[in-house]
């Protein structure tokens, strides 16, 4: 985490080191990423980022915290909502959100998920900390509730499929990548469809053969 010489810099000089460090993860990724490109386009000298960061992993680490805080944003309510709806509902509701955060912060999460695609996982733990466990326990708890209800195949890998529906999420978020040069282009529509396809596919595979409450994805 940032030291509080860093906290303790005006707003404008602290904010370009951010936007700065932000560019250049999201260019180059966490291993190639270059403290000296960072100071220089920042305009510091290099003992001043030490002054205000251990080193690049602690940098990468704040920027990480600043994409989850702004995910909630995003898909805490959703989750919030876990226990009344139906689980391919609220997973269409997790993915529509996930693709509102890219679209509205593309490099924040780009970098995010190709950290999450490229990383080991004692980076992926030493950098998310408790984050990941409790996401992947989210999934998990909420899988074996509706398998309870009888919406999902009791019969499923619950870590195999909450590996899985994460890499779903990043996968809509590649696809929309590659086919979208300019995010803004992406509209509500456009995602909302790729979700519900992705959602239907995804119910004939884990969905018990039980008549799901909810059939109706696109609002």
């Amino acid at each position: 985490m940032p030291k509080s010489t860093y906290f303790n810099l005006p707003d404008d000089k602290r904010n370009l080191i951010l936007e700065v460090s932000i560019d250049e993860f999201n260019e180059y990724g966490f291993e190639n990423a270059s403290i000296s490109r960072i100071v220089d386009k920042a305009g510091i000298a290099k003992g001043s980022f030490y002054q205000y960061y251990e080193d690049k992993k602690d940098l990468f680490k704040y920027i990480i915290e600043i994409v989850n805080v702004n995910k909630v944003k995003y898909l805490g309510d959703i989750q919030a909502k876990a226990v009344d709806l139906d689980f391919f509902e609220l997973l269409c509701e997790l993915y529509r959100g996930a693709l509102q955060f890219l679209r509205d912060n593309p490099k924040l999460a780009s970098i995010n998920d190709s950290f999450i695609k490229i990383a080991d996982n004692k980076f992926r733990k030493e950098i998310l900390g408790a984050g990941i466990e409790k996401s992947d326990e989210f999934l998990k708890d909420l899988l074996l509730k509706k398998i309870q209800d009888g919406e999902i195949d009791p019969e499923i890998d619950l870590d195999f499929i909450t590996y899985m529906l994460t890499s779903v999420s990043i996968s809509l978020g590649d696809y929309c990548r590659k086919k979208y040069v300019d995010l803004n282009q992406l509209e509500e529509n456009d995602y909302y469809k790729l979700v519900d396809q992705t959602v239907k596919m995804l119910k004939q595979g884990i969905g018990s053969n039980l008549k799901s409450k909810s059939h109706i994805y696109l609002k």
